[in-house]
């Protein structure tokens, strides 16, 4: 088995318009983004109208809330005829038999930069337990997985937004590979513009003459994302949880279908002839965790109802520390800011105030059980807020309690994750909404 396999990495062909076709039109959003946006979707429409766009290959959950049962069913219909056409058509130049170094930039004056390849499905889990080479790094809602493998089943094409992270300190993997890609002066397959300034991107294909350094940087990433238990970590997944999980779905059913028989250990085994099955592989963009571009927002909570004396000692007496009242916002947000376990709570009863733990695993995951406990005791309402300012402003507007969070520590991102499993519900955010990854290569499903 070579490092690539162990690594739960395969070498795709990968699918890019013909030179014809105009890429701004054809490169969208995620389909998860701009789900209370409308009028985003629209704009995006009238820009790929007539053109030859991934648009017309996804269905923007956006929509599904005012969609039938019947008009959900036509959608998924057009989707696949869609996808037939573009490859019965010549909208794709030849497929080109490698992996991808990208560069993203974003409209907030960052880059980040990426691998896109292909990954082993058989090699990731997304249960909270798993000791997959490829992990979760949220709690996967199973009842989202329908309308997505409505479309993946039977589909012709592909598409990703996943980003998966690699714990990659030294940067040996991406920023090494772009350094000899840049090095050798060699041009993209492929660069543009994004719609709605959204930066831009380009894509280089990775040539032979770095498999070599990929492969010892993957073996030095192996050995160290391996835990004392044996199992390796290899990859977390950062966006697209809920796609990937799809994908991860519509195989094991293929499987079983295909003569596949489900052990007792509930691991479907697969006849050999299934083994290189487009199917069984997913694409992806790998992104090193360390990424000088890539950032991480934390999801504040606002709990309605609730007092904010009782929920801070309810969370003082679970998790330890030291209260510590702040005189203003800016002092609050000081305090949350200077430190991975603290926590900063407002509300018009109990004014300011900040909950000073020791906490050195990822902060989110001891809070979210906790406040689960307190709203079911209590019988309040929880939302989910980007933003401190925003996070405070309802705590000034309304009977609620608004918890800050605290910045992610990268550090302790995998290590939080090995050891206590995926995070909880709405734990963090890559980034902005026009900084998640945008549809453009693709790959054949099609045996």
């Amino acid at each position: 088995m070579t490092i690539f396999e162990k690594c739960a990495l395969k070498t795709p062909d990968v699918l890019l318009p013909n030179k014809d076709v105009n890429l701004t039109a054809w490169a969208v959003i995620a389909c998860d983004q701009y789900t209370q946006d409308i009028a985003y979707w629209n704009k995006a429409a009238v820009i790929a109208k007539g053109c030859a766009s991934t648009l017309n290959m996804i269905l923007p959950e956006a929509y599904l809330p005012s969609f039938s049962p019947e008009q959900r069913k036509e959608a998924v219909t057009r989707i696949k005829a869609t996808m037939k056409d573009a490859l019965a058509k010549g909208v794709f130049a030849d497929p080109v038999h490698a992996m991808f170094y990208i560069e993203r930039k974003t409209a907030y004056n960052r880059m980040r930069k990426g691998i896109v390849t292909a990954i082993d499905l058989e090699k990731y889990d997304w249960s909270s337990a798993s000791k997959a080479e490829i992990r979760a790094t949220e709690a996967t809602i199973v009842e989202r997985l329908p309308p997505r493998m409505e479309i993946r089943r039977g589909a012709s094409l592909e598409m990703p937004h996943i980003m998966l992270l690699v714990n990659d300190p030294g940067r040996l993997l991406i920023e090494k590979t772009g350094a000899a890609i840049h090095g050798a002066g060699t041009a993209p397959l492929y660069a543009t513009e994004l719609m709605m300034d959204s930066g831009s991107i380009a894509g280089w294909a990775i040539p032979e003459s770095c498999s070599a350094a990929i492969a010892d940087a993957l073996e030095t990433l192996y050995r160290a994302n391996t835990g004392a238990d044996g199992a390796v970590f290899m990859f977390a997944v950062g966006d697209g949880n809920h796609s990937l999980a799809t994908a991860k779905a519509v195989w094991e059913e293929y499987k079983q279908q295909c003569g596949g028989v489900k052990q007792a250990s509930g691991v479907v085994s697969m006849p050999e002839a299934l083994a290189e099955n487009p199917l069984r592989y997913a694409l992806v963009e790998i992104v090193n965790l360390y990424d000088e571009g890539l950032t991480f927002e934390p999801i504040h909570r606002v709990i309605f109802g609730a007092a904010g004396a009782q929920l801070v000692d309810f969370l003082h007496a679970k998790l330890g520390g030291t209260v510590v009242p702040c005189a203003d916002r800016a002092a609050l947000l000081h305090q949350v800011a200077g430190a991975a376990g603290t926590f900063g709570f407002a509300s018009q009863a109990g004014g300011l105030r900040c909950l000073k733990t020791g906490l050195t695993r990822l902060a989110v995951s001891a809070l979210q059980p906790l406040l689960d406990e307190f709203i079911q005791e209590h019988g309040l309402e929880i939302d989910y807020i980007h933003g401190a300012d925003d996070t405070l402003r309802i705590a000034e507007q309304a009977d609620a309690v608004s918890i800050l969070l605290p910045p992610i520590d990268k550090e302790s991102f995998f290590s939080t994750i090995a050891a206590y499993g995926s995070l909880p519900r709405k734990s963090f955010s890559m980034g902005e909404a026009s900084e998640k990854r945008f549809y453009l290569e693709c790959r054949s499903l099609i045996s």
